[in-house]
């Protein structure tokens, strides 16, 4: 008996929205996207860049703008440590816009249906079916599902709805787009330093004709200032202003990033993935590449529960199970993070910096480090290199004991 008008509505039309999407509908699952915005892509909140197990999950590289190979790191007081070979893509620096509507599509060839201009107002679930109430270009419409996704991002409705909680924390940005930016083809500046991104890095990655230049932080780092302060600062910092000197801002976006992910990311009938489940790197902000591994890692047997209609929240433990190892994954990478970067000054940074700068240090970096995964690095680094011992003696339970 179906008195379903679709298997499952998916709030979000991004990346996440897309591939979960396309995923369920290779499964013979009908599938609705909403989408609040008139058009895919707009507006994107993030650094657009997308690792290569994620790029190869879709195949999308006629969407990139420059291939990242390489890394130019700055202390607070300019001590470089440089890594990256050129013959190992590390990330793609891709447009956002091309990528987001390339993934989408995916799904609407396997299947799927989008509706542009679309937002949830109301929704109601039983033990039978979920009832949601859509605001619509045509009016309210009223749509029954077997299953609600929440993939509509950090502020995401389905979440607050369902009061499903928060991150374990959430980062704040700001981020604009230039040309003139004197930097180097492949390789991506980062900056640290209290005044620049408190906690945090500041950055600058090659995007094809242009380059994102941004800033992250949390509010308990940045007190009084704002986002724009920083970026400002950053650009007219006496160290690197002759690097901004040329620079034409030619957009710029604004944003924050959940990172941690939910205790609960299930409920009766609902799901959340993406960073409306606070699925995102905490040493990075990233969130494609982790929002792609796990739905890759559920989505077997969530379809079958949806096929069988078994969605009580007992039916979809397994999800939460099944994110217990990437849950502490992420919370080593935040004890790294925390030691190595947000709980350090200026003057421990300097410190850090000077190892990691050592030749002995960078090939190391070079042949263990991983964008998306740090923590062999990191363990390496604890276990072989002595003064990181003595730097950073607090995050040793985070990285080798958890």
């Amino acid at each position: 008996m179906n008195d379903y008008d679709y298997d499952v509505v998916i709030v979000g039309a991004g990346p996440i929205g897309g591939y979960l999407a396309n995923k369920l509908a290779k499964k013979n699952i009908s599938v609705l996207l909403l989408e609040e915005h008139a058009e895919l892509g707009r507006p994107f909140q993030c650094a657009g860049l997308v690792n290569p197990k994620a790029m190869e999950s879709v195949n999308l590289k006629n969407t990139v703008l420059t291939p990242i190979w390489g890394a130019r790191i700055y202390s607070p007081e300019g001590t470089l440590v440089e890594i990256g070979q050129k013959n190992t893509i590390r990330t793609w620096s891709v447009c956002r816009k091309l990528f987001d509507e390339a993934v989408v599509n995916q799904s609407l060839k396997s299947g799927a249906e989008l509706w542009l201009s679309s937002k949830p107002k109301n929704i109601e679930i039983t033990e039978q079916k979920v009832n949601i109430i859509i605001d619509t270009p045509k009016g309210i419409k009223n749509v029954t599902t077997k299953l609600v996704c929440g993939a509509d991002g950090a502020h995401s409705w389905v979440r607050r709805t369902l009061r499903f909680g928060r991150p374990k924390e959430t980062m704040i940005g700001m981020q604009i787009e230039v040309t003139g930016y004197n930097g180097t083809e492949g390789k991506l500046d980062m900056y640290t330093g209290s005044d620049i991104s408190p906690g945090f890095f500041a950055w600058a990655i090659p995007s094809g004709e242009t380059t994102r230049i941004g800033v992250w932080s949390q509010t308990k780092y940045i007190g009084e200032k704002s986002c724009e302060d920083l970026l400002n600062e950053l650009m007219i910092n006496g160290k690197w202003s002759y690097r901004f000197k040329e620079c034409k801002e030619v957009g710029r976006f604004v944003g924050s990033v959940p990172s941690g992910i939910l205790k609960k990311t299930t409920a009766r009938r609902a799901a959340l993935f993406g960073d409306a489940a606070g699925i995102c790197k905490p040493t990075t902000g990233g969130g494609i590449g982790p929002g792609f591994a796990h739905i890759d890692m559920i989505i077997d047997e969530l379809s079958a529960k949806i096929k069988d209609n078994n969605l009580e929240i007992k039916n979809l433990a397994f999800i939460e199970k099944k994110l217990d190892k990437m849950r502490k994954s992420q919370n080593r990478a935040r004890g790294l993070r925390n030691a190595f970067l947000s709980q350090s000054n200026d003057k421990e940074l300097e410190e850090i910096f000077k190892v990691w700068a050592k030749p002995e240090v960078i090939s190391m970096i070079n042949e263990v480090g991983e964008i998306e995964n740090p923590i062999p690095l990191g363990t390496k680094m604890l276990k072989e290199i002595p003064e990181f011992r003595k730097l950073a003696g607090k995050a040793i339970k985070s990285v080798l004991w958890s």
